[in-house]
């Protein structure tokens, strides 16, 4: 009898779930002999009736994990099943909006609709009725023979959304959808589409979609998954219990944010050490902030109303941030030790304060002193211009290093933002012509 009850449990379990991503990595060639960790021990189960959000910043992997998901790119290792099938190719039942529009120029809207259900075989009179009525569905109407060129953004994602939803798709995958719209746009878009879920317009029985949004994730989602970067892998879930239609308004929604927000900066990081401050190495992905940038926040900390901290949601309002601005900030104010980044808040240091209050020399200082003792980039960089006999080097030979560990296009935005860093504090010179750095005006 138990033997009997586990199997009817087994099959229900294997009917209500639609996608099950069982400890999956990728990793992509970097050389001949290196390989770039991309995504690691990634494990989730998606059930019907879902709304499913991977939250989290730019480059982290969630783009790469959707792709595998939907048959387009094979992991390294580990599996994904759908409905219980493994997936070793395109999904039948899976269909995907993309964050560019991706329509063909040349074609017109209904053609651009139809071109799915050509793929898959579907003789011209039906593929016609179907991609007219899915055009119908998504609100465009009458603007079935214009071309791209002859529509808005918000118009051409919707073909996009017409293009997916007219293959009838079981499963509903989006890479960010709505980033490359303005807010009206993107607010409208995401009304209907939750219109079309709730109402069951579509034979749709989950949504999985990519964002760096974190309000975009608590307006839509039953469920966030929350990523960390450098390798992608799960850092925590939350489910959001708030009826539909959501507002950012709800000071429910906010606490919803506040959570959200508390958890991509409290769960711990390999990156972290005991005292809770990033531990980096010569190799190590810094992030791309500007000293305007950490002057403006730390001078927005260090006013007599803000006393110094604030809540990370009230931080990205005020200088409105995005997560992939804030975070790479806050992770630099971190790195030099002039903030704490701690449960969805962040305080200025008495470094910080020292460095926000003193004159453009001093600031200077402070900051040429962090560097030195915090960043190892810098500091190797101007270790080996002192030892030089002509304290200069060509920028060639940092790269060179600096590709032992990253990629060609991430060990040159690394090495200029630790130039622009080192130059700020006339720890170094650059000659931007010639490549070359040097200790013409050294502290």
């Amino acid at each position: 009898m138990q033997d009997n009850l586990n199997k009817t449990q087994t099959t229900n379990d294997s009917q209500s779930t639609l996608i099950d991503v069982i400890n999956v990595q990728k990793s992509f060639k970097k050389g001949e002999r290196q390989e770039l960790l991309v995504l690691q021990d990634v494990h989730f189960r998606m059930q019907e009736g879902e709304i499913v959000a991977i939250l989290g910043k730019s480059g982290s992997g969630k783009s790469t994990l959707l792709r595998i998901i939907a048959g387009l790119v094979a992991p390294t290792d580990g599996d994904v099943f759908y409905r219980g099938q493994a997936v070793s190719g395109p999904v039948r039942g899976t269909s995907m909006v993309f964050q560019n529009f991706a329509l063909l120029p040349w074609l017109t809207v209904l053609q651009n609709v139809e071109l799915g259900l050509e793929a898959l075989g579907i003789a011209r009179e039906e593929r016609r009725e179907r991609a007219l009525k899915a055009i119908d569905t998504i609100g465009l109407d009458g603007f079935e023979s214009a071309f791209p060129k002859e529509l808005s953004g918000g118009m051409r994602q919707r073909v996009g959304f017409a293009r997916a939803l007219v293959v009838d798709p079981d499963v509903l995958l989006m890479d960010e959808p709505f980033s490359a719209l303005d807010v009206l746009t993107a607010d409208n878009l995401k009304s209907d589409l939750l219109d079309l879920w709730q109402n069951k317009k579509t034979g749709i029985h989950g949504i999985l979609f990519v964002t760096h949004n974190i309000e975009e994730a608590v307006l839509l989602a039953d469920r966030i998954i929350i990523f960390n970067s450098n390798p992608g892998s799960i850092r925590a879930e939350l489910k959001v219990n708030l009826p539909h239609p959501r507002s950012e308004l709800d000071p429910r929604f906010r606490n919803q944010v506040d959570r959200v927000y508390t958890l991509m900066t409290t769960v711990p990081r390999s990156a972290v050490g005991g005292d809770e401050s990033p531990r980096i190495d010569l190799g190590y992905r810094l992030p791309e902030a500007s000293i305007a940038e950490v002057t403006g926040l730390l001078e927005t900390l260090n006013t007599p109303e803000n006393n110094g901290k604030m809540d990370l949601p009230d931080v990205a309002d005020t200088l409105m941030l995005d997560i992939d601005e804030l975070f790479p900030l806050t992770e630099l104010l971190e790195i030099l030790h002039f903030a704490q980044v701690s449960k969805g808040d962040i305080s200025i240091t008495e470094t910080g304060k020292a460095f926000v209050e003193a004159d453009i020399l001093e600031r200077k200082k402070i900051f040429s002193s962090a560097l030195k003792k915090y960043v190892p980039l810098a500091r190797y960089i101007y270790d080996q211009l002192v030892r030089h006999p002509r304290h200069r080097a060509l920028e060639e030979s940092f790269l060179s290093l600096l590709e032992d560990y990253l990629t060609e296009k991430e060990a040159d935005r690394v090495l200029q933002t630790v130039i622009g860093w080192g130059r700020y504090a006339e720890l170094f010179a650059y000659d931007y012509n010639a490549g070359v750095l040097s200790l013409e005006n050294p502290n």
